[in-house]
């Protein structure tokens, strides 16, 4: 494990799994993918940012698990999904997700079609 990684997750070093977890799927399931950990979240891009990981408070601190990572996407639409905590559209055409994951099981195949999406997503923006 990278040292920027876990000092990243000093505060919540029983996230590191998570992280560990979702790092992976990504980069098995999407090409090109870069990874740069910096002070307030880890970014995926390809070159163009499609998503990050965090730990934003996305939800009240009391509804919020122990444990948790926020994966970040963007899209050119909005997901309906009881899954999202927050959805916004910071300008027009781009919706960016937010999803709090606490558990293992929940990086799965609806988490990691939204990364590949976004991902899609990015690149074609960086074509244009």
């Amino acid at each position: 494990m990278n040292q920027e990684v876990l000092f990243f997750f000093e505060k919540m070093p029983d996230a590191v799994p998570l992280y560990e977890a979702l790092e992976e799927h990504i980069l098995s399931e999407i090409e090109n993918v870069q990874i740069r950990v910096q002070k307030t979240q880890i970014t995926f891009t390809n070159p163009k940012v499609f998503g990050c990981v965090s730990q934003l408070r996305v939800r009240k601190k009391s509804e919020l698990p122990e444990v948790y990572i926020v994966v970040t996407f963007g899209l050119e639409h909005k997901v309906e999904s009881p899954r999202i905590a927050v959805a916004t559209e910071p300008y027009p055409r781009r919706w960016t997700h937010h999803v709090v994951v606490s558990s293992l099981e929940e990086i799965d195949g609806e988490l990691m079609g939204w990364m590949k999406e976004a991902a899609e997503y990015a690149a074609r923006k960086g074509r244009k």
